[in-house]
């Protein structure tokens, strides 16, 4: 996984409320275990028309809309469990995902594949999204060493497990966590023979 420290990007506002992961990347869509090429069918139903023409009127289909950070409705990624649903957004260049609650299952699997759910108050949430709807050139700054969330309509905090922002200022999965900890595994394990 890539290091995350400091970023800013423009975002891409998806105001819709509960979105389940299936919305996210539909069911048909999970014959691979490879977390790539997700990003190509994310949000399938929505971005394209049945005869498979880009659906004009959804936000990522918007070119005025671009960004590494999608701000999305409350609950967002609710529904099933799949991993494959942060595969795709990750695979389709997100690196943060704002919403005012999500499911325990995706908040879990988005930490573990490198992809930052950041939580914030409902109020803080509508006036961020219609803020970037209203200025696609909004800018977002987050620091994850000091975990906040910067921008045109305030900073805040934003509250992370320890270990799994260590994990991803150091661009660690929980094997990569493993490996670094090899040497004192091994003088752990000689010491008990």
């Amino acid at each position: 996984m890539e290091k995350f420290r400091t970023f800013t990007s423009t975002a891409v506002p998806l105001p819709t409320e509960n979105v389940d992961t299936d919305q996210i990347i539909p069911a048909r869509f999970l014959k691979a275990t490879d977390k790539q090429g997700f990003g190509e069918n994310v949000f399938r139903d929505w971005r394209f028309n049945k005869d498979g023409s880009a659906n004009t009127n959804f936000v990522l289909n918007d070119t005025n809309f671009n960004g590494s950070i999608l701000v999305a409705g409350n609950n967002f990624g609710c529904g099933s469990s799949r991993e494959h649903a942060a595969w795709a957004l990750s695979d389709y260049g997100f690196k943060v995902i704002i919403s005012s609650f999500f499911a325990d299952i995706f908040k879990g699997n988005a930490l573990n594949n490198g992809l930052l759910p950041i939580q914030v108050s409902e109020d803080y949430l509508k006036k961020l999204l219609n803020k970037i709807t209203k200025d696609s050139s909004t800018e977002l700054t987050i620091n994850l060493e000091e975990q906040t969330l910067k921008t045109p309509i305030g900073e805040i905090l934003f509250d992370i497990n320890s270990y799994k922002k260590m994990c991803l200022i150091n661009g660690y999965d929980d094997i990569d966590f493993l490996i670094s900890k090899k040497e004192k595994i091994e003088a752990f394990e000689a010491a008990i023979q």
